[in-house]
Parts: C-alpha cells; structure tokens; sequence
C-alpha cells in the first residue's frame, strides 16, 4: 500500500518487527491534509503513526497483546498545530507564539532574514545587535542596512538566533547541508551493553511503569515527552527556574506531565538529577551536542549510570558539520534550508503573480518541523525501548530539525493548483472552537500534588491524540499547567 511505504523505510531502518507494519491503518490519500505544497499529511500521518506503533509494539513484547494503530492525516495535522487549540477554564488563551519582533526582514541586498526574539536575552541580543528601538518598524529599517548572511554570522557569534533566507539550491551548497545530506530524521545507536529488560509483569498500557526525565523546552522535545505520558510512561518535565518560559506553549506540550524545577548550576541539584537518573529509563535532552557533557549527564554518563537507559537528544542542525552547535528553531530552519522560498514558489505559481523581485518568504501554515521530529523522537525511543527488551544495552536516539526537514523536503511536492486550490487551511483559533476541532478534543483537568489545594482546580480542554490504538487507547491524564507544579521525585511505579 503506497500510504505505507514512507513508515515501512524508516520502521526497517530500526530493524522492529516487519509484521507490525500490517497493523498500522493510515489515511489512502494523506495530501492535501492543508494548504501546503509539501506533503505534511504524509509526514504528519507517518511520524504519529510509527510513534503509536513503536508503543504497541513495544506493549506486545511485553504482553503478547497485538493491536491496530489507526491515524487520520486531516486529525494529524490539526495535532501538529495543537498550541492553538487548547482552553483553560471554557477560555483561549492569549497566542503569543512569536514574539513582537520576531519574523521575516528585508534586507539591504534584496534577501531576507527571519528573527527568533521570544526569549528575552535573545530579543535583547538582536536589538544590541542592530542598534535601534523595540519596534517592528525600527528593527525593519535597521535591518536595511545589514546584507543577510552578514547578520546571520553575527547573531550566530553571539550566541543569537536568526537566519538568512536560502532557496533548495542555495542550501544544498552550504557545507552544513553537505554534513546532513546522508542523515536520516531519525538515528539509533547502541551506546553501551546491558542486560535485557525483564518483562514478568503485565501492563495495561504500552509505557505502564517507564519513567522519563524530560529535559526539553519549545517544542519538539515537550511534543516528544507528551506523547510518551499519553501512552503511560510517567514523565517528569525539570527545567530550571533561571531559563525565562513560554506559558503559552509550556501549558499545551506539559499536558499528561509532572514538573519540576532544578538548577543545574548548584551541586545540590545536580545530585537531585543524578538520584532520579538512577530509576529512569528514558533520559530526554534537547541541549546543543555535548552541552550536557560537562554537566555529567551526557550519553556516556548516563548509560553508566543507568545501564539499559535510553538517552534522546534534539538538536537543530545535527552533530556534524559547522553549524552543528548553532541555536536554531522550526521557523528558522525553514528559513535557513529552503523551504520557506520553495513553498513561496509555489504559492505564487498558483497565483498566477510570479514577480520580478524577490518573492516574501512562505512559512508552513504548521510548525511541522518541531512536531513531526517531537514524534519521530519518540517513535525512536519506543523503538530503543523494543530492542531494550530483544537485545539489551543502552541505546541513544537522534533527531535534528533539520534532518526532519530534510526529510519531508524528500517526500515529494504536490502541483500548486492541488495543494492551495485543494488543500484546507486551518481552522479559525476562535471560541467558540471551529466544528472541526471541538470533536476531537478531550477535557483534562489541572494536576496538583498532594490531595488538597487552596484553589480549584482548571479545567483544559485539548484536542486529543491523532494515534487511536485499537486495545490501548491513549489516555489524557491530567495537566501541569505551571512549569513547577511537582517535587523533583518519581511517583510510584505502577
């Protein structure tokens, strides 16, 4: 079946089970799944799909149980924008998705440039840099002056985020492309030895009694650890009280999690987080490659001390090549790689209004890259986890944005008159929700520690999970809605 074929490249690639594959249902005709001319039904349907599938799979390993993973491409890629569709007590909250500066510039040599300024020390860094007022119209004019690479090389010394718009052509010229171009979106690696996991009990969900330490923030690595608590594992969320947050995005992508706060900076914590390494078996990371490592919680020294680990890592740009430490985010890494020019492309090819001067860059009407690679991280982990139980050893999962992109760039384009002519926008964010979205959302109520609280407790809704597993339906536990709602502890295993 050719709606397969995509999930049977990369479900090969991690040597699981062939068989599993015929238990996997998805869409006949995934695309246009929206208004895009890349396939992002296909990619939306595949990367949610093998993640469910991983799961079961690794649920029949250790129960015998087999069962279908059915998934909608239309459901799919509504999930891929599930930031916009969460309330909070009958209410839609305020979308600050980007900051008021952030976006695409014009610059003086006829290209442009697009800003990621949504945490303060980064709109602070891009304003020193540029020299002017927080203001859209003066960052425009600013950037006027600036030719844009030359402002990508300097934001980059800095330590800032921001990228110069590059068409497929150019991309594939750049070295870090070259470094990529063999990269699939998702790697696993055996790490170290380990027995095999023991699997006497019987749960009743896939990821019963896993505990995953998320060490991720905005957005693919949180996507990646909430799928993992809709499907039972339980997931701890540390971040540190010194790092700003983005609650908007922070209440949706912590859903089915319990958080905590740690600074890693302080000895004291530090140990914290290496007690809880000693009970966990997924540790989830989204630093830049070795971040971590003088912090002692890289691969290596998490699979000594927890033998039989999992160890994730989310990245940008991969860990090769020069820019392979470099900051970057899902809009800038459509930026940098050629898929917002490309997709402009399109666009104006549908039109009819091809002009003579550069085309405005057109971003996916999604964050596609952050989601797709949030659930192919976590499709690599419930593999890792499967070979966990068929091999041993402690294993290590890579994802990097753009080897994401650079995977849905590989999927193919669909003709501009099908994919803009055809192809549904999203749905109006408004309430109350469009008639498309209110039926597939589930309520979810706020998770407090202990059995009593001062205030009551809110009510979320959200749209629910695009993965229907047919004998272990996922589950929307409860929500953290604050980023330290819980004590850095493991709750008891089930």
């Amino acid at each position: 079946m050719a709606e397969l074929a995509i999930a049977e490249a990369l479900w090969t690639a991690m040597k699981l089970s062939p068989q599993a594959l015929s238990r996997l249902v998805l869409s006949k005709t995934p695309d246009p799944a929206v208004n895009s001319s890349f396939k992002l039904g296909t990619a939306a349907q595949t990367s949610i799909g093998l993640s469910g599938l991983a799961a079961a799979e690794f649920h029949r390993l250790r129960t015998g149980v087999k069962q279908t993973v059915t998934v909608d491409a239309r459901h799919a890629v509504l999930e891929f924008k599930s930031e916009a569709w969460y309330t909070i007590n009958g209410e839609l909250p305020e979308d600050r998705l980007f900051d008021n500066i952030a976006g695409l510039y014009k610059t003086k040599d006829g290209s442009y440039v697009r800003l990621h300024t949504n945490f303060p020390h980064h709109r602070q860094g891009i304003l020193d840099i540029l020299q002017c007022e927080p203001t859209k119209a003066a960052v425009a004019s600013a950037l006027l002056q600036w030719n844009a690479v030359d402002l990508e090389t300097v934001a980059s010394a800095r330590k800032m985020v921001a990228t110069a718009l590059r068409s497929f052509d150019q991309w594939d010229q750049h070295p870090q492309a070259k470094a990529l171009a063999s990269t699939p979106p998702v790697v696993l690696v055996k790490i170290a030895d380990a027995p095999k996991r023991e699997v006497h009990d019987m749960p009743s969900r896939p990821l019963d009694g896993i505990r995953v330490l998320d060490l991720t923030r905005v957005l693919a690595g949180p996507v990646c650890g909430r799928t993992l608590a809709a499907h039972g594992a339980d997931v701890l969320l540390v971040t540190s009280p010194k790092l700003p947050d983005l609650p908007f995005l922070d209440v949706d992508t912590s859903r089915g999690k319990r958080t905590a706060q740690l600074d890693l900076t302080t000895s004291e914590d530090s140990e914290r987080l290496a007690a809880l390494v000693q009970d966990a078996d997924v540790f989830l990371q989204a630093y830049r490659p070795g971040g971590l490592r003088e912090k002692r919680f890289g691969p290596e020294d998490v699979a000594k001390a927890r033998p039989g680990i999992v160890y994730a890592s989310l990245t940008a740009y991969g860990w090769d090549g020069p820019w392979k430490n470099r900051r970057g985010f899902d809009s800038l890494v459509q930026t940098a790689t050629g898929l917002n020019f490309a997709e402009a492309e399109a666009y104006a090819g549908y039109t009819g209004s091809l002009p003579s001067e550069p085309l405005t860059p057109r971003p996916f009407p999604v964050q596609a890259l952050d989601h797709a690679a949030g659930y192919l991280l976590a499709f690599g982990i419930n593999a890792a986890l499967c070979k966990t139980v068929t091999e041993g050893g402690s294993w290590e999962v890579r994802v990097s944005l753009a080897a994401v992109g650079q995977w849905i760039r590989s999927l193919g384009r669909l003709d501009p008159r099908v994919a803009f002519g055809g192809g549904r926008p999203m749905p109006v964010r408004a309430m109350p929700l469009d008639p498309e979205i209110s039926p597939l959302t589930v309520e979810i109520r706020q998770s407090v520690e202990g059995n009593e609280s001062a205030e009551p407790r809110k009510k979320m809704t959200a749209i629910g999970h695009a993965a229907l597993l047919s004998k272990t339906p996922v589950r929307e536990r409860e929500a953290s809605i604050c980023l330290q709602s819980h004590s850095a502890m493991w709750a008891p295993r089930m």
